[in-house]
């Protein structure tokens, strides 16, 4: 145990350096990108640029000049969004693509279901689905509550000073949830929870995404390995005795990895911010503090609101098509602004302020068609746990720091806060 925790910690560490690192094509230098590119990934604040607006008014699809040879197209228009996502032949989300255009080798090929076509896709999901229907995620409920009061327990024990919400309660509650998830032993964990940060940070670098997805799924394929002699019950472990060698460890490394990117970063983000909300917000706070029945619509329009993946991955036209009047060609490159979409007019007055009692259509903050996210129903369960929660054991709860001293990501496909002071009393 001791060489697979030394394993584990420099691996870690190996992905520290390379999210520092500024060798090769870097994207902290940006000038050389049109602004058009970059503005789905900046906010201002808890918002979308300002120019995210103009543009979905002006055209809900536009072209957007990209290096590397691709012809691109941004889609910011709600309907636009769910025309492209809902069409799975007409456009492919396979990692290939990818492969020759920016220098990405296969053996960073992430694999799972974000980056595969049927039949893959089709033959992966049908074997993970039933470990995320309600019935089975129900098993999880009473640990996700043990371990919010784990670290509200904590935050309480920390002394009258700030605590840092981020560290003491958004990263821990997703990581935790998504080990017991997968089954991952209880001694992996406080390094598990580090994973999956640095392939969002695109101010890392271009080379850095690829690298740390080379660096998990190596990680991963050990802890594959290890169930593979000793299958626990958690996900992997219920995989590998219902289909054994049917499927394999690359697979299996794959859909883990996905778990982590897609139910770590995301749902962390998700806390921490929405913890932001309702600090800027006593009317949502008291609510939320007082009642159960108010819970449930404030998730669901604070996943509309910030959207904290702010672009789905990107779709490769496979034939010449026309959606909303624009001619998009095959091999062209669509890339669909979720923070856009969701702050449509479809959504009503104000789209772009945050309100509890919204009534509007569908959100899109998990995706949308065959791609929607697997995890959704468990990202819900630990928000809607972790909110009320927060609020009732801390009713004082108060920023430590002013709003304008916060440090907000400024370039990334998963959007954050990289640390919120506070004060529980």
């Amino acid at each position: 145990m001791t060489k697979l925790r030394s394993r584990a910690t420099s691996w870690i560490g190996r992905r520290y350096l390379a999210r520092t690192a500024r060798n090769g094509f870097d994207l902290s230098d940006v000038s050389f990108l049109p602004e058009s590119v970059l503005m789905p990934l900046k906010r201002d604040g808890l918002d979308p640029v300002p120019a995210m607006a103009t543009t979905r008014a002006a055209a809900p699809i536009s072209r957007v000049p990209l290096p590397f040879g691709f012809n691109a197209w941004l889609v910011t228009g709600y309907e636009e969004v769910k025309q492209v996502l809902g069409r799975p032949t007409g456009f492919s989300s396979d990692f290939a693509n990818l492969i020759g255009n920016v220098g990405v080798t296969e053996g960073q090929n992430p694999g799972g279901l974000g980056f595969s076509d049927p039949p893959v896709h089709t033959r992966l999901r049908k074997r993970l689905t039933p470990e995320f229907t309600m019935r089975r995620l129900s098993r999880l409920g009473p640990r996700i509550d043990a371990l919010v009061t784990e670290q509200l327990n904590q935050m309480a024990a920390a002394g009258p000073g700030p605590v840092d919400l981020v560290e003491h309660y958004a990263l821990p509650i997703p990581s935790l949830t998504i080990c017991e998830l997968l089954g991952i032993p209880y001694e992996d964990r406080e390094d598990f929870q580090r994973l999956g940060t640095a392939r969002f940070d695109l101010f890392a670098g271009a080379g850095t995404p690829f690298g740390a997805i080379t660096e998990s799924l190596a990680y991963l394929q050990e802890v594959v390995q290890r169930q593979r002699v000793e299958p626990g019950d958690g996900l992997l472990g219920m995989l590998i005795k219902e289909y054994g060698d049917d499927i394999d460890d690359q697979e299996l490394a794959g859909l883990a990895d996905g778990v982590l990117t897609g139910g770590f970063e995301t749902t962390a983000s998700m806390l921490a911010l929405g913890s932001l909300v309702l600090l800027q917000d006593p009317v949502a706070f008291a609510r939320i503090r007082d009642d159960d029945a108010a819970t449930a619509p404030f998730v669901d329009e604070l996943l509309r609101y910030l959207t904290v993946v702010q672009m789905a991955f990107p779709r490769f036209a496979r034939e010449d098509m026309e959606i909303a009047g624009t001619r998009i060609s095959a091999g062209d490159v669509v890339l669909c602004s979720l923070s856009g979409a969701n702050r449509d007019t479809v959504f009503g007055a104000d789209p772009e302020r945050f309100d509890g009692d919204r009534q509007g259509p569908s959100h899109l903050a998990f995706g949308y068609g065959m791609h929607r996210c697997i995890g959704a129903e468990l990202a819900k369960m630990e928000l809607r746990s972790a909110f009320p929660a927060l609020v009732r054991r801390f009713p004082e709860l108060r920023l430590a720091v002013p709003p304008e001293e916060l440090a907000f990501r400024k370039l990334s496909i998963v959007y954050g806060v990289e640390s919120l002071p506070v004060l529980v009393r």
